[in-house]
């Protein structure tokens, strides 16, 4: 195996695509899905016009059944609408009942938590930092005597 022609050994995988070369794959999809819901949307509006003039032509009694079915679909429409509310009133109240009944007792339990940590470490700076920090300044305060004393004393 020649190193000057591939200097990386065999065992490494290929490299990862760069992310400039990711973009154009992504973009060139919602292009893709642009079209598709422009031409989606085209073919609903030429149903919908070749319908109404199809309607226009008919006779009365086609346009009495088209409008019987128009208004059965309607009603279901309306009746699934309104399972979908009640399923999202049931979901809703199942919501409420968590943060009542589990996340509440959570928060307190937890803001207890941190009142009693605030309360021990008001305890520990009061009995066992602030008095290492006098012994700490009465140390210093006796070495810069005893300092004084020695550069007298010579």
């Amino acid at each position: 195996m020649n190193t000057e022609q591939n200097p990386l050994p065999e065992k490494f995988p290929a490299p990862l695509p760069t992310v400039e070369e990711e973009i154009p794959a992504k973009e060139n999809k919602d292009v893709w899905v642009k079209v598709g819901l422009i031409a989606g949307a085209i073919v609903v509006i030429a149903l919908l016009v070749g319908s109404i003039v199809l309607l226009l032509q008919s006779g009365s009694e086609t346009t009495a059944k088209v409008r019987d079915i128009f208004i059965i679909f309607m009603a279901l429409e309306f009746l699934i609408i309104g399972l979908a509310l009640v399923i999202l009133i049931i979901q809703l109240a199942r919501l409420i009942n968590l943060l009542q009944n589990e996340v509440k007792p959570i928060l307190d339990s937890t803001n207890e938590t941190a009142n009693t940590l605030r309360g021990t470490t008001q305890f520990l700076s009061d009995h066992l930092v602030e008095p290492v920090i006098k012994l700490n300044e009465y140390l210093a305060s006796l070495q810069s005597l005893l300092k004084v004393f020695r550069s007298k004393g010579r």
